[in-house]
């Protein structure tokens, strides 16, 4: 077990990943807190949404048989879904209101369509079920742009990541309600995309944390 000697309390103010609180003898780095007493969830937020992005993107290049959608589903409520979504919640605690907006909302969608694919989509008409998914996926798309939009100031990383998302959110959406297997392709390549960055944000945040500093660059946009 590590052990915490001498804990401050949390500074009124604190970086992204918090201030240094003691060391973590397994790990080898600093425990860090946030004002709130909590720690920075976005990383395992990141991580989650980008394996059953990954998941479905492979299946929508059709790399994987669509066979296997259950299990696709199945780390969407789990994973993808309540994690990330816990995860949005302790954003939203620590004050960070863009990560703990953006990681409820895809939690939250994660969740609605694991539901779908699992217990609602059954009771569509065979020939509606594209209509269906892409009535989903054009409903969530807004909120994808003003997520995308409110990024801005964030870094140039996590604008080309959401954009990249707003993308596949298009292409899925057209290509689901006009049955366009082509657009689903495409829009499961652009899923990928999105996934790599995702991962490579989380890396960077976990990085940001062990070493103290930052490590791999996403370049800041915010001004000083």
């Amino acid at each position: 077990m590590a052990t915490v000697t001498d804990k401050p309390s949390p500074p009124q103010m604190a970086e992204r990943n918090g201030a240094p609180n003691g060391t973590d003898l397994e790990f080898g780095a600093d425990q860090r807190v946030t004002p709130s007493g909590w720690g920075n969830a976005g990383p395992l937020s990141l991580l989650a949404f980008a394996v059953v992005t990954l998941m479905l993107s492979l299946v929508n290049v059709k790399a994987i048989s669509a066979g296997v959608t259950p299990v696709v589903a199945s780390v969407g409520l789990i994973f993808g879904g309540t994690t990330q979504l816990i995860g949005g919640l302790i954003q939203l605690r620590n004050g960070n209101t863009f990560q703990g907006v953006l990681f409820s909302s895809f939690g939250a969608f994660w969740i609605a369509l694991a539901a779908i694919l699992e217990w609602y989509l059954k009771q569509v008409p065979a020939a509606q079920v594209g209509h269906s998914l892409g009535l989903l996926l054009y409903g969530f798309t807004p909120l994808v742009l003003v997520l995308w939009l409110a990024s801005f100031r964030t870094s140039v990383v996590v604008v080309v990541a959401l954009g990249t998302v707003l993308l596949t959110f298009v292409l899925l959406a057209m290509g689901n309600y006009g049955a366009h297997t082509s657009l689903i392709h495409i829009g499961g390549v652009t899923g990928i995309v999105a996934a790599a960055l995702a991962f490579y944000l989380a890396l960077a945040e976990l990085c940001e944390y062990s070493y103290g500093r930052e490590v791999i660059p996403v370049w800041p946009l915010a001004k000083s």
